[in-house]
């Protein structure tokens, strides 16, 4: 007896040494990533600024992309994957360089602030990935521990950016392998994001959040307009996925040489603006989702902004895919609840969760951010518009890297990549 308590007394101090351990680091990591996505929100927010101040600046997109490419020459980054490479030094273990950071950080205030047409969480999750990394060698840990700490970063960059620190700890375990969530990093991703979410709080970031004045009643008739929608914005999730990949594949076909691809993507971004007229696809966008909420929103908003943001990223401009999908989702929503004559802004926020489910495959971290943008009474709406975007937008994803483990439509295992 004496020896079995001995040895639960062994076990209870290995685990709880275990757990201090990841606390400590997680804290380290929400602190300093913090520091950094806060630097990066307002660096975001000044150059958005700026631009908006100083129209002409989209004429020197073609320019400010000669500098990014430059950049990534100079640090030997040309092949640069992105957040794929953040993926994939969690799957394989391959090298994710600290030198990652400042890299992406300058190249998307440089994307933004001439007008390119992109997120900035995409961007944050390389920085904050790459920060953790650095972090995981300068304490020996093991690679296993390496890739917990990447994810620990992930959830500090995006919870210190949009203020989601439920999406954003749970977002980096799921989003890496389909179906299997990677539970050893629950503790380290819940207070790393956190503590990011603190600082930034304590500079006066603010976190996101969209109004809806009133939730329609939930009856049989309004499950099925939600539903439908979410199998809708399914298809256009996919219709986003291909155009990006497509885009990419096309530039590096006609155009071998990064400079001339990059200044050339920049001229037909400069031109594309100009032919519709006004700024509302250069950026994130965030004023026009703002605008789908109170029921506006042009017929062809969602297409347009999935063309320039393939245009943008494609030809090698950098930053995130995130929001893009959010303008795209909201946008598409906005105008199927005009048409059908159903709570717009309610159709904007479902179109929201369901695009940015079916684009990441990850219906847990949707369902969260609805909550967390959106607030809990809309939670039937948005738990219908997770599940159908995520069982019908089939393999289809953002992130090539990602793996699909288990089957969604079978009990199976068949770990393959998307696409």
């Amino acid at each position: 007896m004496n020896e079995t308590v001995r040895q639960t007394m062994k076990t209870i101090i290995k685990r709880g040494a275990i757990s201090v351990k990841w606390v400590i680091a997680a804290v380290i990591v929400g602190i300093i990533v913090g520091f950094c996505g806060t630097l990066f929100y307002f660096g975001m927010a000044f150059v958005t600024l700026l631009r908006e101040q100083n129209p002409w600046l989209i004429f020197l997109l073609p320019v400010g992309g000669l500098g990014i490419v430059s950049l990534y020459h100079l640090l030997n980054r040309e092949k640069d994957t992105g957040t794929n490479l953040v993926i994939s030094a969690i799957h394989s273990g391959d090298e994710l360089p600290l030198r990652v950071a400042p890299l992406i950080f300058l190249s998307t205030l440089i994307t933004h602030l001439f007008g390119g047409s992109a997120g900035r969480e995409g961007a944050a999750l390389q920085i904050g990935g790459s920060i953790a990394n650095g972090l995981g060698k300068l304490f020996r840990f093991d690679e296993k521990d390496k890739h917990v700490m990447i994810m620990c970063g992930m959830s500090a960059a995006f919870s210190a950016v949009f203020g989601t620190p439920m999406a954003a700890a749970i977002f980096s375990m799921e989003m890496i392998s389909v179906g299997v969530m990677y539970y050893i990093a629950l503790v380290p991703c819940v207070v790393s994001a956190l503590t990011a979410q603190g600082i930034a709080r304590m500079f006066g970031v603010g976190r996101e959040f969209f109004a809806i004045k009133q939730f329609p009643a939930f009856k049989l008739s309004s499950a099925v307009k939600i539903s439908l929608l979410a199998i809708l914005c399914a298809f256009v999730s996919i219709l986003l996925c291909v155009v990006l990949h497509q885009a990419q594949a096309l530039y590096r076909r006609l155009i071998s040489n990064a400079y001339l691809r990059i200044f050339a993507g920049g001229c037909i971004v400069l031109l594309l603006t100009l032919l519709i007229g006004n700024r509302d696809y250069n950026g994130a966008g965030m004023q026009v989702i703002a605008r789908c909420f109170n029921g506006s929103v042009r017929p062809e908003a969602f297409l347009l902004k999935i063309l320039l943001t393939a245009l943008t990223l494609g030809a090698g401009y950098k930053g995130g895919e995130i929001v893009p999908s959010f303008f795209v989702g909201a946008a598409f929503g906005c105008l199927f609840g005009n048409l059908i004559g159903f709570s717009p802004a309610l159709c904007a926020a479902a179109g929201m969760s369901a695009v940015f489910c079916g684009v990441t495959n990850c219906p847990i971290s949707s369902l969260l951010i609805s909550f967390e943008l959106f607030g809990y009474e809309g939670m039937p709406y948005f738990l219908l518009a997770t599940a159908f975007s995520y069982s019908f937008s089939g393999y289809f994803g953002l992130y090539q890297s990602q793996k699909i483990l288990y089957s969604k439509y079978k009990t199976d295992f068949i770990n393959r990549s998307t696409h």
